[in-house]
């Protein structure tokens, strides 16, 4: 499989991704936890730098959820940890390939130094004008939800919204992604068939791709088997296939 058997008028313009398997490949290396973290971290390098190759505009990466706060208190840290090294060490790259970073969630909940690093390095990527990378932290889709609807809700109960006005933008304009095109291509690694609380609202019409293969597996080729799959499906958004052609 090369590039060139990727159409590249049909690209996907957001893929998002549910990184899921870090754990069991440390497990099936006879490692420990941590590594298996460490190890996906490097496939998320590779993964920012394959999509940005391919010119795609987006990325949203599923970093940490909303229910991961349940894990074990060493296992959160270690990877608040990792996070912030990975910040640290990933600015220079994102700023060589013109990378902008976002990030969405509760982002109040997470620790103050890595609340800290996040901001920085989002401001000094803000000017960059390639990819858009946006990593979901402390996210949970219907938390976003639920916010979304206190907001508008609140706005109609001091009449800036009338009920009458809300509508797919109105509701858009209250997401953590008001400033995101909805999702293309939802990715999920490591075998598990499940959409686990990500980006409900914005996936309405993506095309869903799962493999086997376990986060830190996961690599160039693995996208451009992702993204061909993409391509094979016809996108009707409730349309016949009489009515596309």
């Amino acid at each position: 499989m090369n590039l060139e058997e990727i159409n590249h008028n049909e690209l996907p313009q957001h893929i998002a991704i549910i990184m899921d398997g870090n754990g069991r490949w440390a497990q099936k290396q006879g490692k420990i936890r941590v590594r298996g973290h460490e190890a996906g971290a490097k496939a998320v390098r590779k993964t920012v730098e394959a999509v940005a190759k391919l010119g795609i505009k987006h990325l949203t990466l599923y970093a940490f959820s909303t229910e991961n706060w349940s894990r074990p208190k060493t296992e959160i840290s270690t990877l608040m940890l990792l996070l912030v090294r990975s910040l640290r060490n990933e600015l220079e790259r994102m700023t060589t390939n013109n990378i902008k970073l976002s990030a969405i969630g509760s982002l109040g909940k997470l620790p103050n130094n890595v609340q800290k690093e996040l901001q920085e390095v989002i401001i000094k990527t803000q000017g960059n004008s390639g990819m858009h990378l946006t990593l979901a932290l402390s996210y949970g889709a219907r938390e976003e939800i639920e916010q979304a609807v206190k907001q508008i809700s609140l706005k109609v109960k001091n009449n800036i919204i009338p009920v009458e006005s809300i509508d797919e933008t109105i509701i858009n304009e209250h997401l953590y992604t008001q400033n995101l095109p909805d999702v293309d291509l939802l990715i999920r690694t490591s075998g598990e068939v499940r959409i686990s609380n990500f980006l409900l609202w914005q996936i309405a019409y993506a095309e869903l791709y799962f493999t086997d293969e376990l986060w830190p597996e996961f690599d160039e080729q693995s996208l451009q088997r992702a993204i061909l799959s993409y391509q094979k499906r016809e996108r009707r958004f409730g349309k016949t296939s009489e009515q596309l052609n």
